[in-house]
């Protein structure tokens, strides 16, 4: 009878709206609650990580448990994190949250990637890693992110497919919590938590890195571990650093404004623009003040882009994770909502400029055509076309500026057609790719998952490793590259990539066929 009494009470998560953004799977109704037994998660073989040994089901008992079937590039699957954080920390002896790491692309089963992950978004509960995804096929989930709530008895009270209302999943929660320890059920008990060790050093799984225009060659890189904006000299060293290091949603001078894991960023003579990613904003620092103010964004995960200009600082953006500037206009990849916007700096206001909010990968009229997951942001030289790294489609999109009449797809053909393959663009292939540079004629691709760079010859139509990928590393201890997500060209036998997994940024020289460490 208790089951039941819980089954009825979380048939109001039934009614949670969910922000309308499909995970990667085609989003479902939430899914009735059964009742069945929760299949076991202790799995032979499956590795975790923050607890010394597995959570078999039975162990659980007497708690309320939240799965989290999430894999590591999912946008909305991140943006889960802060919610489930949020009860973690409300009822750390009476809720349990697990994430089960159930990997899309080839990369995410490599279980040192999902090691990154959970200290680049700073996970502190348990995770077990499941690159087969059994655990996923027991509880018959269809789409990222998931969520699956057991109640204190151990059965399954629902699934919830993509992102719940923060506010309505939290008070239902809540409600599982005050019932089951009305009726004698709750058995509170705290996990005994062994978390990874946190990662210390100089960067801390840098973003984007973009040159500052000036007299002097400077550099501007996104420190998002650090939640910073770095201002560098050309040989690497560290000029200022822009926040105060805690992560926060505050304007102010340059010690004293904080960011929330920003990822990128495009620089003028007078000002950085920062993508700052976790707070949902796009941010302004002025280069000669240091201090920062907000362009637009209201701290909080918005939902689709408005098709008309409105306020910039009261538009909710959805995890901003680019940027790129032409005259008056800044391009923004509003990867959350799988759209680009556009920021008038002029007028200070907040449209969509192309993207459907579909996630998904199709040509078209901008307002017609559909983006997953922009990550990267890059102006041709002539300022007429947006190239755009498209990161769940492992595509490379590109956008007519000047008539605005129509975007193409240069490289990708779908959400799940992804590796490492050479050749016309047509039968080409990347994996999950997060940066874009223009050389001449070609595109460098930071192509994530796949650990390295690629060239996209635009007028021979063709992929290839970067200048034929045999370099030299000079370096008195070499590294090889890990999930890059930023590249820039500092003129065309120079070329920066920000080596995110190994906390650095590399410089390529392709008349000698030397890399070495730039900046560490």
């Amino acid at each position: 009878m208790q089951t039941f009494s819980y089954r009825r009470l979380f048939a109001s998560v039934a009614g949670l709206a969910l922000i309308a953004v499909a995970g990667l799977a085609h989003l479902r109704a939430v899914h009735a609650a059964s009742g069945a037994s929760a299949p076991e998660i202790a799995r032979p073989g499956l590795q975790w990580f923050n607890v010394a040994n597995p959570l078999p089901i039975a162990s659980l008992r007497g708690r309320v448990v939240i799965l989290d079937f999430w894999t590591e590039g999912c946008i909305n699957c991140i943006h889960i994190i802060p919610i489930l954080r949020s009860i973690e920390q409300k009822y750390p002896e009476q809720v349990v949250v697990i994430g089960v790491h159930s990997p899309k692309f080839a990369e995410e089963k490599d279980a040192s990637s999902v090691k990154d992950a959970i200290a680049r978004y700073e996970i502190r509960h348990p995770i077990v890693h499941d690159p087969k995804m059994t655990i996923w096929n027991a509880y018959d989930v269809k789409a990222w992110p998931t969520l699956a709530i057991i109640g204190p008895d151990g059965s399954i009270l629902g699934r919830i497919p993509g992102e719940p209302d923060p506010e309505r999943f939290g008070k239902a929660i809540g409600d599982l919590v005050a019932q089951a320890s009305q009726s004698g059920d709750l058995k509170p008990a705290k996990l005994a938590l062994q978390l990874e060790e946190t990662t210390k050093g100089r960067f801390l799984f840098p973003g984007k890195l973009k040159s500052v225009r000036g007299a002097n060659a400077q550099w501007a890189l996104a420190d998002a571990g650090h939640n910073q904006i770095v201002l560098l000299d050309d040989a690497g060293r560290d000029l200022r650093r822009f926040g105060s290091g805690q992560a926060g949603f505050k304007d102010g001078a340059a010690d004293v404004a904080s960011f929330d894991h920003p990822q990128g960023l495009i620089a003028s003579n007078e000002a950085i623009f920062v993508a700052d990613t976790g707070n949902h904003a796009i941010r302004r620092i002025d280069l000669k003040t240091g201090a920062v103010t907000t362009l637009a964004g209201t701290g909080k995960r918005g939902s689709l882009l408005p098709t008309s200009a409105q306020s910039g600082k009261t538009s909710a953006l959805a995890s901003p994770w680019d940027l790129e500037k032409k005259g008056d206009q800044l391009f923004f990849a509003n990867a959350g909502t799988h759209q680009i916007g556009v920021v008038d700096l002029a007028g200070g206001t907040v449209a969509r400029f192309a993207g459907s909010g579909d996630e998904a990968l199709q040509t078209g009229l901008p307002a017609e055509a559909a983006f997953a997951q922009p990550s990267g942001l890059a102006l041709s030289k002539d300022g007429a076309t947006l190239y755009v790294a498209d990161a769940e489609s492992s595509a490379i999109r590109a956008i007519n500026l000047e008539a605005r009449d129509r975007t193409w797809t240069v490289v990708g053909t779908g959400l799940f057609d992804f590796g490492r393959v050479d050749g016309a663009f047509s039968i080409a292939r990347l994996q999950h790719p997060l940066g874009v540079a223009v050389d001449g004629e070609r595109l460098l691709v930071a192509d994530t998952y796949n650990s390295r760079v690629r060239t996209l010859d635009l007028k021979q139509k063709t992929v290839s490793e970067f200048d034929g990928g045999k370099y030299t590393c000079t370096d008195p201890i070499c590294y090889p590259t890990r999930e890059p997500a930023g590249i820039a060209v500092a003129t065309p036998d120079r070329i920066l990539l920000v080596d995110t997994g190994n906390h650095r940024v590399e410089e390529f020289q392709p008349s000698t066929k030397t890399s070495r460490t730039w900046a560490r």
